[in-house]
């Protein structure tokens, strides 16, 4: 119920949003230079001459269905730009995260066993480092480096134009070409995914990397990790099954979290490494004061972050039943 809450709330300041940039809403999503007969075919399509209730409900209304009109500056529905952009952000994202939790979790991990070592101390240099660098900036040095001075990976888009096409079955277009065994067209899309991958991973793994951290230096010491090492359990086991898995737990719950804040962060990237997805779509919609496109990108993005949030609830409450019985027994209370 409070994620339904959330969402209803979101989507309400983002309708409010839309209509207070703007004394005239239909000549700001018309565009600036639209006829008056395009302004007042837009004032008419959202509804915008009657009352401000009026057009919340036509504005739930259509979300809640999927009718997000269509982009009056390509003329498509807003709905099939939507999905056709939306899968290959989200191999970016899926791509990132699995990078992000490998490297996030072992730095963490050789982080918290090393304490107060060099190691330790390098792993917090580099987390914090990564942790504080601004999106944008990555992604310049990056290409500067990886696809400039040193040529080892493209420097944008998502395959090499000059390979066969490949048929669209699930969207995604590694998995496509694996699917259809194409392993150059596999190859190239590989290659042009670790730039944009590695720098939406490298500015959020620092998150991961310091909860590990900090999990295992509160429970490293603890009396229940003592009373393994007495029982006679080897130190590979006590690490492994009391220390490491009390760790995850804080991690797996965060990194739910981080999946969302990997689908909005796609903003910069894809703009800044020419990949084709829901955030190069939504930065070119930002640009060109394109609302009518904006408002549905930023709900979705909205509500990608909201079924994170509630993922990582669920998933700490298995995780940590602690957190279960502690519900049910505020609830019987």
């Amino acid at each position: 119920m409070g994620s339904i809450g959330v969402s209803l709330g979101t989507i309400t300041i983002i309708f409010f949003i839309s209509h207070v940039l703007s004394p005239n809403p239909a000549r700001l999503w018309a565009g600036p230079r639209a006829k008056a007969s395009t302004v007042i075919a837009v004032a008419a399509r959202y509804h915008l001459n009657d009352p401000l209730y009026t057009q919340f409900y036509y504005f739930l209304r259509d979300l809640l269905t999927g009718n997000f009109g269509i982009d009056p500056l390509s003329g498509q529905p807003i709905l099939s730009e939507i999905v056709f952009y939306l899968p290959n952000t989200l191999e970016l994202v899926l791509v990132s995260f699995v990078i992000l939790i490998i490297v996030g979790i072992g730095l963490g991990y050789l982080s918290g066993m090393r304490f107060s070592t060099t190691a330790d101390s390098i792993i917090r240099v580099i987390y914090l480092t990564s942790w504080s660098t601004p999106m944008y900036f990555a992604a310049i040095l990056a290409i500067l480096v990886f696809a400039t001075y040193i040529p080892l990976f493209p420097s944008g888009g998502m395959y090499s134009l000059s390979l066969t096409p490949v048929h669209p079955i699930t969207g995604i277009y590694i998995v496509d070409s694996l699917l259809q065994l194409n392993m150059p067209a596999l190859l190239s899309g590989l290659q042009h995914l670790v730039l944009p991958a590695a720098v939406l991973a490298f500015v959020n793994f620092g998150l991961i990397s310091r909860a590990v951290r900090s999990s295992i230096l509160n429970v490293r010491w603890s009396t229940h990790v003592k009373t393994a090492r007495a029982k006679g359990l080897s130190e590979a086991e006590v690490k492994r099954k009391h220390i490491l898995r009390n760790a995850l737990i804080d991690a797996t719950s965060l990194s739910a979290v981080l999946f969302g804040w990997l689908l909005t962060g796609t903003v910069v990237v894809e703009e800044l490494f020419a990949w084709p997805g829901l955030g190069q779509f939504a930065y070119q919609a930002i640009y060109a004061n394109d609302y009518p496109v904006l408002i549905p990108i930023v709900v979705v993005f909205t509500l990608g972050v909201i079924v994170a949030n509630f993922a990582a609830d669920v998933l700490y409450s298995l995780l940590d039943p602690r957190i279960a019985m502690g519900a049910q027994s505020g609830a019987v209370a």
